[in-house]
């Protein structure tokens, strides 16, 4: 099972980002799918989940308002559109899957390696 994460970067205060994750075939199609992200000097925490039928979503209070999490069955593909984006969402995101993923790290199995996003003020 291999996730790749991609589209992070460096963007003003204010700006927009969409981050993308691409999955096997058998992930995507079976598995619920989730965007974490880890801060410098910080745990990695919850930013947002995807069921695997695309129906439930859920967001961390943080960015509830501003991400929007989706998937495209078609191009085995999640993403995270990042809105409205400050300086304290920078970190390292990372994508990952499971059966039962929620909104809990130790709910997934299988991690992608991280994409970078810099937000400058």
């Amino acid at each position: 099972v291999q996730l790749q994460a991609s589209g992070g970067g460096l963007v003003q205060a204010g700006g927009s980002l969409r981050l993308s994750c691409a999955a096997s075939e058998r992930t995507f199609t079976s598995y619920a799918m989730g965007w974490f992200r880890q801060a410098p000097g910080k745990e990695r925490e919850f930013v947002a989940h995807i069921s695997w039928t695309g129906l439930t979503t859920d967001y961390a209070d943080s960015v509830k308002g501003r991400f929007t999490i989706s998937r495209d069955g078609t191009k085995n593909t999640m993403y995270l559109q990042m809105a409205s984006l400050k300086p304290e969402d920078t970190a390292v995101y990372y994508c990952a899957a499971d059966e039962r993923g929620g909104t809990l790290l130790s709910e997934y199995e299988f991690w992608g390696q991280g994409t970078l996003v810099t937000v400058s003020s």
